[in-house]
């Protein structure tokens, strides 16, 4: 399990490294306000990871070009491909993983109806969408349990964590949004050279 990570406190070096990312940005989405963050957070029972949560209320709430592919969504919102039929999104429930799910490698051992019940709280429950890489890869920003600020890609395959050890993640990298936009920013891929 991934820990260590500090969500509670802004630390400044990490806020002034995305004031700069995001400084330059002209297609930026003005930030939120602490007002709406509060309310949001209000809404649905949870207090927003930092710096995420300090980056919407005073930086950015969105961005055009990315990170990801189609653009950083602003706070709550779902990307176009992610379907109006989906289950109402549970923020408060705990995000149920906290290591790497290739389902590929167990959908075969669980029928049906239990791989159905395992991994839809892995995409509804514990996060808030991040936005997409297109193709059905989505990333998000865990809010509520043991992952709480860490960034995960679930798509088709599988779900994984954004910044590991090196030597063992499958997306080697700094944990947390700033570790995951500051990645972005220096143009890196997401995935370990082959």
């Amino acid at each position: 399990m991934m820990t260590g990570m500090n969500t509670e406190t802004c630390v400044p070096a990490e806020l002034a490294a995305l004031r700069e990312i995001f400084a330059s940005r002209l297609e930026a989405v003005p930030p939120a306000g602490w007002e709406a963050v509060r309310s949001f957070e209000g809404e649905h029972g949870i207090v927003l990871p930092e710096p995420y949560r300090t980056f919407v209320a005073e930086i950015c709430d969105g961005l055009r070009a990315g990170p990801p592919y189609y653009g950083l969504l602003p706070l709550a919102q779902t990307p176009s491909d992610w379907g109006s039929d989906r289950p109402e999104r549970l923020f408060a429930e705990p995000f149920p993983l906290t290591a790497a799910w290739l389902w590929e490698e167990e959908e075969d051992a669980l029928s049906e109806q239990e791989f159905e019940a395992r991994m839809g709280p892995v995409f509804d429950h514990g996060s808030l969408l991040l936005g997409t890489d297109g193709c059905g890869m989505y990333w998000h920003l865990i809010v509520t349990g043991p992952q709480r600020g860490h960034v995960w890609l679930i798509d088709e395959n599988g779900a994984m964590p954004f910044g590991t050890r090196p030597d063992t993640s499958l997306m080697p990298g700094t944990p947390g949004f700033a570790g995951w936009v500051t990645h972005w920013a220096q143009g890196r891929s997401w995935f370990p050279d082959a």
